[in-house]
């Protein structure tokens, strides 16, 4: 993914989406996007990778219907820091029994707060290795520990082309760990890349779940992204159980092409030909990951 100057504004999410080859099944979740703005009510932080256009939760349903997509997981970008108002905001816009959201927390945050954001639909923390304003690496083992009670889950954006350097230090984690885009590794890597294969194992041990998105941003093969597919049959291969679909509307911090929303629904379909592996990955797996329909097993903090 090129990125220019923060201050460049990014591109817009196309409007136009392109027909699905297959039928989405009911309560298929997003679980992977982003809101923007209104920038009055919103204001960026001044030291931030990228600069976005306004993406609105109006716009954003509308994809979704053109889709038939009817849950979301609304992530908090990196370009607003620790203030999730614009991601607490978007859950209750988009309808708090269907939609959750993941946070982003200082090291200190107390008990109190984590209380107040999972009752707003907050299931996770995301540290983003990759752009300035997530939360800092250096503090996963601490904030973990605070947000296990909860039964959250650590996101990581990262390149894990070298992840094995670093896999006994998640294995002792006391959450889940979900990792976004893949793995966001270029595909220039290959499959037997062994940062790749230890994200494979960590999803085989039941340790790690990966979100099966952003695949024009690991492709070298644009605007197919064929490539890409290889790597998300490897991660389903590893547990269909363990692997989610994410949109990543509205495709922050790209200045040169733009993916068809359409088209990276129907990547799926390359991805788990099968209607029941589909349904897993859109319904049921984001269903026991995020807690829908049901509250979240083991926490002592759902009303």
């Amino acid at each position: 993914m090129e990125f220019m100057s923060p201050s460049d504004l990014c591109l817009s999410p196309l409007e136009q989406v392109d027909p699905l080859r297959f039928t989405v099944s009911s309560g298929a979740c997003d679980c992977h996007a982003h809101i923007f703005g209104p920038k009055k009510m919103f204001p960026f932080i001044a030291d931030r990778s990228y600069t976005p256009p306004e993406a609105s939760i109006e716009a954003y349903k509308n994809m979704h219907r053109k889709l038939g997509i009817t849950r979301a997981v609304i992530v908090q970008p990196s370009v607003y820091g620790t203030d999730n108002q614009v991601t607490l905001t978007a859950i209750k816009q988009y309808g708090n029994e269907n939609a959750r959201g993941i946070a982003v927390v200082d090291n200190d945050v107390s008990e109190l707060e984590l209380e107040r954001l999972h009752e707003k639909g907050i299931r996770g923390v995301r540290f983003n290795l990759l752009f300035k304003g997530g939360a800092q690496f250096k503090y996963l083992e601490r904030i973990s520990s605070k947000i296990a009670p909860f039964n959250w889950h650590v996101q990581i954006l990262m390149d894990v082309s070298e992840l094995q350097l670093i896999t006994d230090r998640l294995r002792r984690l006391p959450t889940e760990i979900v990792f976004d885009h893949m793995g966001h590794i270029s595909t220039n890597h290959g499959t037997n890349n062994l940062g790749f294969q230890a994200l494979i194992n960590l999803i085989k041990e039941g340790r790690a779940w990966v979100k099966l998105s952003g695949n024009y941003r690991i492709s070298s093969a644009k605007p197919s992204y064929k490539d890409a597919e290889a790597f998300a049959r490897a991660l389903i291969s590893a547990s269909q159980k363990r692997v989610v679909w994410g949109s990543d509307w509205p495709h922050p911090g790209l200045h040169d092409t733009m993916p068809n929303d359409g088209a990276l629904l129907n990547a799926l379909d390359e991805y788990a030909a099968s209607d029941q592996l589909k349904h897993a990955i859109l319904v049921n797996n984001p269903a026991e990951l995020y807690g829908f329909n049901t509250s979240p097993k083991g926490s002592e903090y759902d009303k």
